[in-house]
């Protein structure tokens, strides 16, 4: 297993692609998902990363839109070049967000030791229970969800590499959406938006 830096003791101590379903519905397009979010009255703010650089343990935290995310990974966590990373092969990428948002986006790959760009397949799970599958080749590549029933508090990126053992989860441009959570509407169903108690009123009965 490869490892992009050890951890010392020192350190201890320191085309648009859409998938619906009644949870959320996700882009491979990042045009089309920063014209759907508009549309549907997210407000988008965008981590670059271009702060973070070198060794960071578990807990690393950040602010994008006055939402805090917070990262971890087995192994722990390493940036370069504006990317943020696991600092072990093939662990998981874990970003946790407070408050819970309705939407979030990223170029999402899979990198060598030295942030070479390898292919590789990407899963992305989300905290409401979805996940998806997708391979990736470039460090454009792009994959993105806006949810519909509950709010979006913390994503888990993992990667199968081959051989094993040689692949890192690696993370640019992580756009999150912030706004009303829009509900899941039966076909007979409308729903308007309650300013009194800020949640959806939704009527519609279907017919015999």
């Amino acid at each position: 297993m490869s490892i992009r830096i050890a951890l010392s003791a020192a350190a201890m101590t320191v085309v648009m692609t859409q998938a619906a379903s009644a949870a959320m519905v996700t882009f491979t397009n990042n045009t089309l998902w920063s014209s759907f979010s508009a549309s549907q009255g997210k407000t988008v703010a965008t981590e670059t990363f271009d702060s973070y650089n070198g060794f960071y343990l578990n807990g690393l935290t950040g602010n994008a839109g006055g939402i805090q995310w917070t990262a971890s990974a087995p192994g722990e966590l390493y940036a370069g070049s504006g990317f943020m990373s696991t600092n072990t092969a093939d662990a998981s990428l874990t970003f946790n967000f407070n408050p819970g948002v309705t939407g979030l986006g990223a170029n999402i790959f899979v990198t060598d030791a030295s942030f070479n760009v390898i292919p590789g397949t990407i899963t992305v799970t989300f905290s409401n229970g979805n996940t998806n599958s997708f391979s990736t080749t470039s460090a454009s590549d792009f994959f993105s969800a806006i949810a519909y029933s509950t709010l979006i508090t913390s994503i888990s990126i993992s990667t199968t590499s081959s051989p094993a053992g040689t692949g890192f989860v690696t993370v640019d441009n992580l756009v999150i959406a912030t706004g009303i959570i829009n509900p899941t509407l039966a076909c007979y169903q409308t729903a308007s938006f309650n300013t009194t108690t800020c949640t959806w009123d939704v009527t519609g009965t279907q017919d015999p």
